[in-house]
């Protein structure tokens, strides 16, 4: 499917719905609400995968059931209006694909099915009670992005091995905001490394803030997941290498973009696997009922053209753990 199709399919705005009532249904129609605090652009693998998911409960987009995406784009406070909106509609189930989305879902509806695909530890977000037994309205699958900080750091000091200071860029909107500074801090600390956080909220505090590091010149930048961050990732990755600074993310696809390294669970698996907990709960079984799915697979990718581009000899250990190497 070429981009330009995937966009008019999906819908690029806030608001952006799915055309209920293209073809024509019998019966009642199963309409899901998905609400996500980034843009499509950034995510239409996980849309891809999410709609496989479900499809293969019976679910087919379009046809069975209608889907219609809501993209805040970044702007966080617009969530718990996008969450109220699918509320009044109604929708038969509520899809939640960040932290900040779920949260907002949560807090609209007590009825309404939840089914979230974050990166963030849910329990502690206060989204379900525990994994095993989630109970209330809300269940879902999590990668677990924010505990991986250190695993980020220990790379980074690998791939740097004299490095001594590391700027942390951190969304400030981010629910988890201060506990990913936090870990962050923790971290560095057992690395003997010294951490300088550096916030960034909008296209423009990006700029500003790698104005700043290309001032302070720390050895690298770790930058901590976020939905909005992510989406920017092309930006950043430029940004760092006009700056001749080393970067790590928390997913792959940032590496894609230009990023030197990037590692997380799969986000594509996880949205797949909320496409299929989202096919059970139509098919009649209840939130409280499925524990929250952990992940299986972690990717690492070292972008090589970006390393060479920084002048930086890859080890030849980080080459044989990688599992994707971008020549």
């Amino acid at each position: 499917m070429k981009r330009r199709e995937f966009i008019a399919l999906v819908g690029g705005a806030v608001g952006a719905a799915w055309p209920v009532g293209t073809r024509a249904q019998r019966g009642p129609r199963l309409v899901i609400g998905h609400m996500h605090a980034g843009t499509v652009e950034a995510n239409r693998d996980e849309v891809i995968a999410f709609e496989q998911g479900l499809k293969q409960h019976g679910y087919s987009n379009g046809q069975s059931v209608a889907i219609e995406y809501r993209w805040a784009e970044g702007r966080y406070d617009q969530l718990s209006a996008l969450a109220r909106e699918l509320v009044d509609r109604p929708v038969t189930l509520i899809v939640a694909g960040t932290p900040v989305a779920a949260l907002a879902a949560k807090r609209a509806t007590t009825s309404i099915p939840i089914v979230f695909h974050v990166g963030s530890d849910p329990v502690r977000d206060g989204l379900v009670g525990s994994l095993n037994r989630p109970g209330g309205n809300v269940t879902g699958t999590t990668f677990f992005s924010n505990l991986l900080t250190s695993k980020r750091l220990g790379l980074l000091l690998e791939m740097i091995p004299n490095a001594r200071s590391i700027a942390a860029v951190v969304n400030p909107k981010n629910a988890n905001a201060q506990f990913q500074t936090s870990e962050a801090q923790e971290a560095a600390r057992a690395l003997g490394l010294q951490v300088l956080f550096f916030k960034a909220a909008t296209q423009d505090e990006i700029d500003t803030t790698f104005d700043d590091l290309r001032r302070q010149k720390p050895d690298a930048v770790l930058i901590l997941s976020d939905s909005f961050l992510n989406s920017r990732a092309a930006q950043i990755a430029y940004s760092a290498l006009r700056s001749a600074l080393p970067t790590c993310f928390a997913y792959r696809e940032p590496a894609l973009a230009g990023g030197l390294m990037g590692y997380g669970s799969s986000r594509t698996e996880n949205a797949l696997r909320a496409g299929q907990y989202a096919g059970r709960v139509l098919k009649g079984e209840k939130p409280a009922d499925l524990p929250v799915l952990q992940p299986t697979r972690f990717e690492f990718v070292i972008n090589l053209r970006t390393a060479r581009a920084l002048g930086l000899s890859v080890p030849a250990t980080l080459l044989a753990r990688a599992d994707e190497v971008i020549e």
